[in-house]
C-alpha cells in the first residue's frame, strides 16, 4: 500500500497553527508576503508622503487601540480600571473586574470565595470582604483558619498596627510584639483570642460533631454579640457572615489557632469535633443546588492553596465520586502570584482544571487568572463591583444546608441505582 506523501498536520493544529502553513517558505508565512518587498513599499510610501498600510482587518487586531485617558487625579476606580488598565497584569485585573461584574454577579450565579494568605490581619476582612458579603456578592466562603482567627481579633476590640518589616524580630520578641510581615500586634492579642474561643467552645451547643460551617456560624454569633456589647460596629467577617447567612468552611480545621484550641479542649473531655466529611458533602451540595436550580456556579479565588482546591473539588466530588452527571464550574476568577510551571496548586490554571472536571470546558473563555498580590487586587475588585452593581438578594445558604443535602442524597441514590 502506497504511503501518502502528505505530512500530518496534527502537531501543527496542536500548536494552534493553520494546516495551510505547513511546508510554506518562511518568507511567505504571513499575509504580508516577502519582508524585503514590504520594507521597500514602506520606504516608498514614506518618500511619497502616503498613509501607512496596516493589517487592522486581521482578527488579531480587533482589540481596542491603546489610547488611555490622561490621569489627572479626578478619576474613580472604575475610570482607572476601564481607562488605564490596558496591558499586562493590569489588563488581567481589568478582565477580572469585568468578569465579576458582567457575568458572575448575575442573579442566577452562586459565588464561592476562597481566601488564603494573611488578608484579615491587613484589615481586608473589614474593608472588602464584609462589604461583599453584605451586598450579596459572596454566597459561601472557604478560608484558611488563620484568616478567621485573626479576623476575630477585630471583633473582640483588639488592635493590629502597621509596622516596619525591617525591625529586629529578636527585639520584637523581647518587647512582646508579634508580626505578620509589616502588621504588628501585642502577644496578648493571641492570648485573649485563645481565651475567647476556649470559653465559647465549652458551651453546650458545641458539644457534638459538626461541619466547619456550623462551627463558624456559632462562633460568629458570639463574635457579633461581643461587637454589639463593645459598640464597635461590624468588624469581623465571622460576625457579618453569621448575620447574612453565608456559610464559612475551612479546608484544614486543625491548621490554625482556632483548631489548636479546639484540640486542646478535647484533652479535658470536650466533645466538639469539626467533621471534614460533612464539609466535603455540604460544599458539593451547594454547587449541585446552584446548577439544579437552573443557575450557574462561580469561584473567586484569592491566593490558592487548600481552600482553592476544596472549592474546585466540589465538581469531581459530584461527578467522579458520587456519579452524578455534571459539567463543572461556570466561572473561574483567580488572583495569585504563583507560577503554573512549578506544579504547585496555587498556580494551577483553569485549563488544567478542565481536565479534572472542575471547570466546564464550554465556559473556559469565562476564566481569568490575574497574577497579582491579592492585597492589591481585592480592594480594586470590591470597589469596582460596588460601583457598577446594585446589591443582590442574600441567598442565605447557611439556612438551606439541610435542603441542599437532602437533594444531594437523592441524586446520589439515583446514580447508584
Amino acid at each position: 500500500m502506497k504511503k501518502s506523501s502528505k505530512k500530518s498536520t496534527e502537531p501543527v493544529r496542536a500548536l494552534g497553527l493553520k494546516a495551510s502553513r505547513v511546508g510554506r517558505p518562511v518568507s511567505h508565512a504571513t499575509a504580508g508576503g516577502p519582508k524585503a518587498a514590504q520594507k521597500q513599499q514602506a520606504e516608498a510610501r514614506e518618500r511619497a508622503g502616503a498613509a501607512p498600510v496596516t493589517r487592522e482587518r486581521s482578527r488579531f487586531l480587533r482589540g481596542s487601540a491603546i489610547d488611555p485617558r490622561r490621569i489627572d487625579g479626578s478619576e474613580s476606580v472604575v475610570d482607572l480600571v476601564e481607562g488605564t488598565f490596558l496591558a499586562y497584569n493590569a489588563a488581567r485585573l481589568r478582565e477580572a473586574c469585568q468578569l465579576l461584574v458582567e457575568k458572575m454577579l448575575e442573579k442566577d450565579v452562586t459565588i464561592g470565595l476562597t481566601m488564603t494568605g494573611a488578608l484579615t490581619p491587613a484589615g481586608l476582612g473589614m474593608a472588602a470582604v464584609i462589604p461583599l458579603i453584605e451586598a450579596g456578592f459572596v454566597d459561601w466562603i472557604i478560608s484558611t483558619g488563620a484568616n478567621l482567627y485573626h479576623d476575630t481579633h477585630f471583633g473582640l476590640g483588639l488592635s493590629m498596627h502597621r509596622g516596619n518589616p525591617q525591625t529586629s524580630d529578636i527585639v520584637l520578641r523581647e518587647e512582646g510584639v508579634v508580626r505578620i510581615y509589616d502588621v504588628f500586634f501585642d502577644y496578648d492579642v493571641l492570648l485573649s483570642t485563645d481565651a475567647f474561643f476556649r470559653q465559647i467552645v465549652q458551651g453546650k451547643e458545641f458539644q457534638r460533631p459538626m461541619s466547619s460551617a456550623e462551627f463558624h456560624w456559632l462562633c460568629g454569633k458570639y463574635v457579633r454579640e461581643r461587637e454589639r456589647v463593645l459598640g464597635i460596629g461590624s468588624k469581623s467577617l465571622l460576625g457579618a457572615a453569621y448575620e447574612s447567612g453565608v456559610p464559612i468552611y475551612t479546608s484544614s480545621p486543625g491548621d490554625s489557632s482556632i483548631g489548636m484550641n479546639v484540640a486542646a479542649l478535647t484533652l479535658d473531655g470536650n466533645r466538639c469535633v469539626i467533621d471534614p466529611n460533612a464539609d466535603v458533602n455540604e460544599t458539593a451540595s451547594i454547587v449541585l443546588g446552584a446548577k439544579r436550580a437552573g443557575g450557574k456556579s462561580a469561584i473567586l479565588i484569592l491566593g490558592g492553596g487548600s481552600p482553592k482546591n476544596f472549592a474546585l473539588q466540589t465538581e469531581p466530588q459530584i461527578q467522579e465520586v458520587l456519579g452524578i452527571d455534571e459539567k463543572g464550574h461556570d466561572y473561574f476568577l483567580q488572583v495569585t502570584d504563583a507560577r503554573p510551571d512549578t506544579g504547585g496548586l496555587s498556580g494551577a490554571t483553569p485549563a488544567e482544571a478542565v481536565s479534572w472536571g472542575k471547570i466546564d470546558p464550554d465556559r473556559l473563555p469565562d476564566a481569568v487568572v490575574c497574577y497579582l498580590d491579592g492585597t492589591v487586587a481585592l480592594p480594586v475588585l470590591t470597589s469596582y463591583a460596588l460601583a457598577k452593581r446594585k446589591p443582590r438578594k442574600l441567598r442565605r445558604l447557611y439556612d438551606q444546608r439541610e435542603k441542599l443535602m437532602k437533594a444531594l442524597k437523592q441524586e446520589y441514590a439515583k446514580s447508584k441505582s
